[in-house]
């Protein structure tokens, strides 16, 4: 049975998906709250549908989309969620995330992951502190090392900020199935709270070991590419959703896909990245009501071929 804060939760994205679309609210009213999934290294939960923000958050702070993009903020906390990620890489994404927060006033409510893609100890710091000056915020929840750049050393580093309480999380990130290797043997090598990498119905590698092993070792995942780069979406553009997607609850293809990530319960969340309010209200309902089970997922597998 849900709690009353999720309850509280339903009902203020019900009054967000009216503003956006009438036909929205009757597809939240059956479901759930939205699911949480604890950070092994400290028990903490966290939503498991968040916002990426590469691409999408790349305008300039007095661009006409910031409106839209703060709507999209406000669908996802007032949608129960939380998670932000970005990184200094991503053009202005950072500094619009900085921003968009502030405006909203509501700190307290998003947990930020940023990275840094530095090579040696100065510019690292730099690159971090300007991260903090970017985001307006004087503590980070999470930083990771991007793309395995200069590992060793920027991790050094962000061990320090942890203990000093400016980060409370540190990681390691990449995006590509050809890099999962080296992120495994990274986790074996460092301490991290948190790994992010890609997984999807087309892209499974992480299955083999990765996922297996922060399930087994206490590591939080964050997946990336959950659409392959809206590559997946686009096979099913002009087909219907089948009928058995009502028996996990899911009312669009989106759904499905992010509902096969969460099926695995070695995923602590999955980061869609979009500036469309409507879209992030959509992800939102994948983290609530029914999971599939295998044979569900392989018929997602299928649906996608």
């Amino acid at each position: 049975m849900p709690t009353r804060r999720q309850l509280l939760h339903r009902s203020a994205l019900i009054a967000t998906f009216a503003a956006l679309d009438p036909l929205l609210p009757s597809l939240l009213q059956a479901a759930e709250g939205l699911r949480r999934r604890s950070i092994p290294a400290t028990g903490e939960t966290l939503p498991v549908i968040g916002l990426g923000t590469s691409i999408t958050h790349n305008v300039s702070l007095d661009d006409p989309q910031m409106e839209r993009l703060l709507e999209v903020l406000r669908v996802l906390v007032e949608g129960g969620a939380s998670l932000i990620d970005t990184a200094p890489s991503y053009g202005n994404a950072e500094r619009v995330v900085g921003e968009l927060v502030t405006r909203h006033g509501q700190r307290d409510k998003v947990f930020l992951a940023s990275k840094v893609s530095s090579t040696g100890r100065e510019r690292g710091m730099a690159q971090i502190e300007a991260s903090f000056e970017a985001l307006q915020t004087d503590t980070i929840d999470l930083i990771q090392v991007h793309n395995l750049q200069d590992t060793r050393t920027q991790l050094g580093l962000l061990r320090e900020l942890k203990q000093e309480g400016r980060v409370r999380y540190i990681g390691v990130t990449h995006y590509v199935e050809s890099a999962h290797d080296r992120l495994l043997d990274t986790l074996k090598q460092e301490q991290v709270d948190f790994v992010q990498f890609n997984y999807s119905v087309s892209e499974r590698n992480a299955e083999k070991q990765l996922l297996p092993y922060c399930a087994d070792n206490g590591i939080a995942t964050l997946i990336n590419r959950p659409f392959t780069r809206g590559n997946l979406l686009s096979k099913v553009r002009d087909k219907p959703l089948p009928d058995w997607a009502a028996d996990i609850d899911a009312s669009s293809w989106a759904q499905l896909l992010l509902k096969f990530i969460l099926a695995e319960p070695a995923v602590t969340a999955v980061i869609p990245a979009t500036s469309n309010p409507r879209y992030m209200a959509d992800n939102l309902l994948a983290g609530q009501g029914r999971l599939p089970d295998e044979r569900q997922r392989q018929m997602i597998v299928d649906a996608f071929r």
